[in-house]
């Protein structure tokens, strides 16, 4: 009797305990554990789409599906028979206006000339005007006196209206050639904005000549080549894709439930689906700011109608360490599982790093 009491007694204590522990571990936040795991991770990359920035036949399509490129290989060529005459099009302009500069400035120097010309016509001009002035007066006094005649004071007043008309002639050429002087230095400004037009023209068109040749901007696999021989190439349309395999990294889509102890520079022990029996390396590179959703073009509306509460999940990035020689084996979808270790502390972060 005193066993069976014995026995309910221990069989009510354990009962006991499991339900407060089972209580406990089921009220247990999800973000206190050590390890941060989620199936809901995958590889991924910048790609980088090859554009043309200028039309044209395709001429030469230089790489193959899935080749490896390194960084300033050609890629695709585009017939260039349009932009070179475009631009010896552009360098006829920019000589024509040059010359055009030659000119004018030829023009100034030889208005000088002119000017210093006009300046002794109207010096002579001055001198025969004073020389008129002082036979009319000369001749007027005679005329008054009786000792020179009346045609003579007449001869001499016309002569002195001729010079004094010669040296008004004389002084508006004389201004007409300095202000011509303005005029040509004027066309010459002109010219030399025309020049400036023509070199920028020539410079677009020595640019849209070196878009033909199209080289790799960064080093990477060859896809989603759509670049054919005698294909029609269009301005904003991707010729291809190149994919950076050597600088993958992983997304992880955490529950926010999760996310409380997750620092930058955590480790991170990944298994890919891909690669059995293969663990790799990484670290927390960075938290999003948003979760998913907040960039849905159609995001919820929990302000209105019957609201039923769904866990956000936020990426968190992860960094592979470097010289793993399994992680060249990745390829950018494949389904990552990421566990990172929480109670890594800043300090020993920062001594590993350093």
């Amino acid at each position: 009797m005193a066993t069976n009491y014995s026995f309910r007694i221990t069989v009510g204590v354990i009962v006991s305990v499991t339900l407060v522990g089972a209580f406990l571990i089921l009220n247990r936040p999800e973000s206190s554990a050590s390890e941060q795991s989620t199936d809901d991770a995958y590889v991924q990359a910048d790609f980088t789409l090859i554009v043309p920035q200028v039309a044209g036949v395709i001429t030469h399509v230089h790489v193959a599906d899935h080749q490896e490129v390194q960084a300033g290989a050609p890629l695709v060529s585009i017939d260039e028979r349009d932009l070179r005459i475009a631009m010896d099009n552009a360098m006829a302009h920019a000589a024509s206006a040059q010359a055009v500069i030659d000119s004018l400035q030829a023009q100034i120097v030889r208005q000088q000339s002119v000017i210093r010309q006009a300046r002794a016509t109207f010096a002579a001009s001055e001198a025969n005007l004073k020389l008129a002035e002082a036979n009319r007066n000369r001749f007027t006094n005679l005329a008054r006196d009786g000792s020179g005649t009346v045609q003579a004071q007449q001869q001499a007043e016309a002569q002195w209206d001729t010079q004094r008309a010669a040296g008004e002639r004389d002084f508006a050429g004389l201004r007409s050639a300095e202000q011509q002087t303005a005029i040509l230095h004027a066309d010459l400004e002109k010219a030399r904005a025309a020049l400036l037009a023509a070199q920028a023209e020539k410079a677009a068109a020595d640019l849209n000549l070196s878009y033909a040749r199209i080289n790799a901007p960064v080093s990477g696999i060859v896809a989603q080549r759509k670049a054919r021989v005698g294909g029609y190439a269009r301005v904003g349309e991707a010729l291809l894709t190149l994919v950076p395999l050597d600088a993958v990294y992983v997304e992880a889509n955490f529950r926010e439930t999760q996310l409380a102890k997750v620092q930058v520079g955590q480790p991170v022990d990944m298994t890919v689906d891909a690669l059995p029996g293969i663990r790799l390396k990484g670290r927390v590179e960075s938290v999003g700011p948003a979760s998913g959703v907040s960039f849905s073009p159609l995001p919820p509306h929990n302000a209105t109608g019957n609201f039923t509460k769904i866990v956000q999940r936020l990426p968190v990035r992860i960094f592979l360490e470097p010289s793993q020689k399994d992680a060249r084996r990745l390829r950018v979808g494949m389904s990552v599982r990421p566990t990172i270790n929480v109670n890594a502390s800043i300090e020993t972060l920062h001594s590993d790093k350093s």
